[in-house]
């Protein structure tokens, strides 16, 4: 990047890339530099200086806090700040002394991949009192600090909020247990998801060799989110949560459900059990009172796993380590923006936005829910939980505790099927959409080998036990092709006569979205085309317009971030040396940006920010620079198709000629790998809803579209993408998207994760200014409540 001129006070200065302009000539819309003004220029120079931050973490450990750390010692430093380490959470507050000390760029450079808490947690009851609190105090105020940054829970957060108003505080919750109103996920709690579906995809094999039923027991003794969601991943048969007590005879109910599982053929059984689990009458259900049922009625091979503390260990995953860098990002910028007058709030995550929310209001949210529960209002308890908790256990109950009809007179008959390259947790999908649609009456068939199959008549029915285990498992079992219906338009019009298909469900990429725009072109020929169809968008590369988020991303992001991981650790082994990994992705950059945020990259190459052989050599100075730090490793990503001339070979040849003698180059293409392997928690659930909300979709536009005794879908809205666009899941027609969407390079015109790739190079130590026009602002917990939930 070249540096521009400041127009007020004529100092050179980087310019910052606004998201949505159009590039002169070229007709896309991507990345431009925008020349900041004197004031914009001043104010994000001297954002920080004179100021100095504290910051802490408290209560128990969660993977991920790390990742805040980092990020809020290194924006802070960034802005001219000073700040402090506070060793051993509120205990180093109150003793002081060498457990207040100031942080250095180097000093965080090990820790994102870190799990627990480098810095020290600890429980402190001198702070509960008057005189613990003023000594704490004084600690900050005589180094001059006077903003605090808290990562813990929520008994971290109320002790500070409540009793230290002559600073400005932000919180971060850093919990394994999501147990926090005001937020959809706190720090850790993905990554301890990630630890539970190790072990249960493990015990699943033992359990299937030998017949066995398995109770697993999870953590969370006031909130069911880490057993609710781990049920919804692995389609355990029973999940106990505290939010949700069974009814009085659950135990008949219990046995019946795991003998049905049984007789449909199934070789195990797998019942979740969060720690905190109780009856309607508020007694405990615990791990060995369920064995005890399940053997003593129906004689089953049953053994308890507790997973314990395993649960708050490991490398932290990448969705845990984004969280806690963007939420640390947010942080120091509210902290920085403050004033006296300013409440202290709490960074939060809302969809994949940051908002900012009054800590007191959330903390209180999060009280009455266990007031709820304690005075046995469980209903109340749940409203209060938020939306996605709702629709995660209404999903549950859908598919745990609702039997399919047996009788399917004057059902429909939807089919399912994969479109493009594979994607972890396509599987996951079409197993919700089959038994949603067998639970619902319909008929369900399953096509294989995407539209190519369609044509050809590759379609059989499926019942219940045909997409049995699928969660867990990687690819597509289906089969899935990159063929496009339009040339065989005349054959799948004859088999969708043929097996009466009266709606279209389709998991897939890109292709699945343009395949989708042939269907709606097509019936101006073809009125068999005239059924409903949904997309669900599953692809790596995260790039089908209407939606934030794709089912696959997050597995192929922890794959390429494990390969760094693992990289880095090679670096630091030999020293001085510098890796250049090649991502997949297409033109969309989404997966470099994000597992070079998320790995700690110190570049990241994409399409959709243009790049000069000035830009190349601005990198490889950086990082000679960087060599003589007391970091002697780099790591550089490059998008596959981010240009045609600087291939991954010309920077690993560039690199490697410019280092001679100060540091070497490997480079690493990682190629189909990114595609396989087992779904993580994030794509398991996700897909499991996707598939859910969209059958739930598709049966009311086939009745919608009953006509004249057929099915007659002629109307935008009858061929839609399902996608999750900021705070909700939304049904997009198809023809709708179309402006939206850059089809030269199969990518959406617009895209939200560009705005994190500042925080990327500021992270990586780049002299760039910072844009503060699109942070956060303060919100309150009942407006975000009462809007629409995210996934």
């Amino acid at each position: 990047m070249n540096n521009l001129l400041c127009l007020g006070c004529r100092e050179l200065t980087k310019p910052v890339w606004k998201v949505g302009k159009k590039i002169s000539g070229g007709g896309e819309l991507r990345l431009k530099e925008w020349i900041m003004t004197h004031e914009e220029h001043h104010a994000a120079k001297t954002l920080g200086i004179g100021k100095a931050i504290a910051v802490l973490t408290s209560g128990g450990d969660a993977q991920g806090m790390n990742a805040a750390v980092r990020a809020v010692v290194r924006v802070g430093i960034f802005t001219g700040a000073r700040v402090f380490f506070v060793h051993e959470g509120y205990q180093g507050l109150v003793d002081g002394g060498d457990n207040i000390k100031e942080a250095t760029w180097e000093s965080v450079s090990m820790m994102l991949q870190l799990g627990g808490t480098v810095i020290g947690s600890a429980r402190c009851k001198d702070f509960r009192e008057r005189e613990g609190r003023l000594r704490a105090a004084y600690n900050l105020v005589k180094r001059g600090i006077t903003n605090l940054c808290v990562i813990g829970g929520d008994g971290s957060l109320t002790g500070e909020a409540t009793k230290s108003s002559y600073l400005n505080i932000v919180g971060l919750v850093g919990s394994i247990d999501n147990d926090f109103c005001g937020t959809d996920m706190t720090i850790g709690t993905d990554s301890a998801l990630h630890r539970i579906m190790e072990i249960v995809d493990a015990i699943t094999t033992t359990a299937q060799s030998h017949q066995r039923t398995f109770v697993l027991e999870v953590m969370g003794r006031h909130c069911g989110y880490l057993a609710l969601v781990t049920s919804l991943s692995c389609g355990a048969d029973w999940v106990f949560i505290p939010e949700c007590p069974p009814d009085d005879d659950w135990e008949e109910h219990l046995c019946r459900r795991l003998s049905e599982t049984r007789n449909r053929g199934s070789r195990l059984n797998i019942i979740i059990v969060a720690e905190g689990a109780i009856d309607k009458n508020g007694k405990p259900i615990t791990s060995e009172d369920i064995k005890n049922l399940v053997v003593k009625r129906l004689g089953y091979d049953t053994r308890v796993t507790v997973l314990g503390h395993v649960q708050r260990g490991g490398t932290p995953s990448a969705f845990d380590r984004i969280l806690g860098s963007r939420m640390g990002v947010e942080a120091v910028m509210a902290l920085l923006e403050g004033t006296p007058d300013t409440p202290a709030c709490v960074v939060s995550l809302s969809g994949n936005q940051a908002v900012r929310l009054p800590l007191m209001e959330c903390v209180q949210v999060t009280k009455d829910v266990t007031k709820a529960m304690g005075e046995k209002k469980f209903d109340e308890a749940l409203k209060l939980r938020g939306r996605s908790f709702m629709n995660n256990w209404e999903v549950y109950k859908l598919l745990a505790h609702v039997r399919p009809p047996v009788s399917k007179s004057g059902s429909h008959t939807v089919a399912v099927m994969n479109v493009g390259a594979p994607a972890a947790g396509m599987n996951a999908a079409v197993r919700s959409t089959v038994r949603i649609g067998l639970i619902q009456g319909n008929r369900v068939l399953v096509v294989h080998d995407g539209f190519e199959g369609l044509a050809k008549g590759q379609i059989e029915e499926a019942g219940w036990s045909y997409v049995g285990g699928w969660t867990g498992q990687g690819g597509s079992k289906l089969g899935t092709k990159r063929t496009l219906p339009k040339k065989s338009f005349e054959q799948i019009s004859a088999n969708i006569t043929k097996f009466n298909i009266q709606g279209l469900v389709i998991i897939g990429g890109f292709e699945a979205y343009t395949g989708g725009l042939e269907l709606m072109e097509g019936r101006k020929q073809f009125d068999e085309l005239c059924i409903p169809f949904v997309v669900i968008p599953a692809t790596v590369s995260n790039n089908v317009p209407g939606s934030d988020f794709s089912v696959g991303a997050d597995t192929a992001l922890n794959t390429i971030c494990t390969t760094c991981d693992r990289i880095k650790q090679s670096a630091a082994g030999t020293k001085r040396r510098v890796f250049i990994i090649e991502t997949m992705g297409g033109y969309c950059g989404y997966l470099a940006t994000m597992a070079g945020l998320a790995a700690g990259a110190d570049a990241a190459y994409i399409f959709e920010e243009p790049f000069t052989i000035r830009d190349l050599q601005a990198n490889v100075e950086h990082l000679v620079q960087k060599m003589k730090t007391t970091v002697k490793r780099g790591l550089v990503l490059r998008n596959e198709k981010c240009n045609e001339n600087y291939t991954t070979d010309f920077i690993f040849n560039l690199y490697s000629e410019e280092g001679k003698g100060i540091f070497d180059s490997r480079k690493n293409v990682l190629g189909h790998m990114q595609q396989g392997g087992s779904p993580t928690p994030f794509d398991r659930n996700f897909a499991t809803k996707m598939g859910a909300k969209a059958m739930n979709w598709m049966s009311g536009k086939i009745k919608e579209s009953y006509r004249n005794g057929r099915i007659f879908a002629n109307t935008p809205d009858s061929g839609c993408v399902l996608g999750m666009r900021k705070r909700a899941l939304l049904f997009q027609p198809v023809t709708e998207l179309q402006d939206q969407t850059d089809f030269e390079h199969r990518i959406p015109k617009e895209q939200w994760w560009l705005k994190l790739r500042p925080i990327l190079k500021i992270l990586a130590k780049y002299e760039i200014d910072l844009d503060t026009s699109d942070h956060a602002h303060l919100e309150h917990i009942t407006r975000k409540r009462s809007g629409e939930a995210a996934v």
